[in-house]
């Protein structure tokens, strides 16, 4: 789970928030209730990049989907 903090939390702690988010935690930055940052773990970013890449590469195999193929899946009741 994501925990919020409070941008001066995050300044006044940012120590101990380091040692939780390499401990695999993450924590998302509010200036007020207004989420501005996430603060993650860097072999998570690239573990996080690396399945983007697989998603593409997978999604490129495919190649684009028409209009027509898209409402022909709706109305073949696949949206549940």
């Amino acid at each position: 789970m994501t925990s919020h903090v409070k941008v001066a939390q995050a300044k006044t702690h940012l120590s101990e928030l380091l040692v939780k988010v390499q401990r695999g935690e993450e924590f998302i930055i509010t200036r007020g209730s207004e989420p501005v940052a996430r603060l993650v773990p860097m072999d998570g970013l690239a573990h996080r990049k690396a399945l983007i890449d697989t998603i593409r590469a997978e999604r490129a195999q495919y190649g684009s989907v028409s209009q027509d193929e898209i409402r022909d899946w709706k109305h073949e009741d696949h949206t549940h």
